[in-house]
């Protein structure tokens, strides 16, 4: 029971990556916070995971745009009513599109980096005054990308969100430390989520691909064999919220089955 007693709060926690660290968090004792922009995946999560057997006690939904300061605030605060206070934050909300270089559009532009960039660092912002109050320090892990790594030609702006994910990780890190916050980040790389059909469909469209040709090959692409899956990151972020990464501050770990190397 590696985080007994803790409360987290998983950001995009609803579905994915994010609904496989709830119930990983879950399991290790912690009560969790599933934050998410879709009430109604968040109801369909919290039954799925009380179905499971899971504490009802122990979770809590709360809906949460991101782009929205004022929705942050009122998530923390209705976190620290609830809960006394807060221990863990997983940045896992983000938004994905892809355009060639001269398609890129202003709008898509500012999406991503309101939601993949701003979202995360306000998010974070508030969550670590919160622990700064509360005296007790804590973690914050925020989702990178192996997309952050490098560059990509039709994915120039999610790249450059999750580039300044990991450099936020960095700075952040190094002026939270100070109160005890460990800032540390996760980079995924190609994980078989429901949002790779949209992906998928897009490869398809600029690549000029059949449908599903763009998953499989990337899939087959991966060292490891597979492409990633939601549970694959429950262990790394059990790892980097808990007192067995205690030392360990400002680092971005890639789970990614070998793509990347750093």
């Amino acid at each position: 029971m590696k985080l007994l007693d803790r409360i987290a709060i998983v950001t995009g926690g609803a579905r994915g990556i994010g609904l496989a660290i709830c119930r990983a968090y879950l399991e290790e004792g912690a009560s969790v916070v599933i934050a998410d922009i879709d009430r109604s995946a968040i109801d369909a999560a919290l039954a799925t995971l009380e179905i499971e057997g899971c504490d009802a006690s122990r979770l809590m939904g709360a809906r949460l745009d991101v782009c929205d300061l004022r929705s942050i605030d009122a998530m923390v605060a209705s976190v620290v009513e609830r809960f006394g206070g807060i221990d863990i934050l997983v940045n896992n909300a983000a938004v994905f599109d892809m355009a060639p270089v001269l398609e890129v559009t202003e709008a898509s532009y500012d999406k991503q980096f309101a939601v993949n960039v701003k979202g995360l660092f306000f998010t974070l912002q508030a969550v670590a005054r919160a622990m700064v109050d509360r005296g007790k320090g804590g973690a914050i892990i925020n989702m990178a990308s192996q997309a952050g790594r490098r560059g990509e030609p039709l994915v120039s702006m999610y790249c450059a969100t999750k580039a300044a994910v990991i450099s936020l990780t960095q700075s952040c890190a190094l002026d939270l430390i100070q109160h005890g916050i460990r800032v540390n980040g996760i980079a995924p790389g190609v994980v078989d989520t429901p949002m790779w059909g949209e992906v998928d469909a897009l490869f398809a469209r600029y690549e000029k691909r059949p449908l599903g040709e763009k998953k499989r090959l990337v899939g087959e692409a991966v060292p490891y064999g597979r492409m990633g899956r939601p549970e694959d990151y429950a262990g790394p972020a059990v790892f980097l919220a808990s007192d067995d990464s205690e030392y360990v501050v400002a680092q971005t770990l890639n789970v990614d089955g070998g793509n990347w190397m750093s």
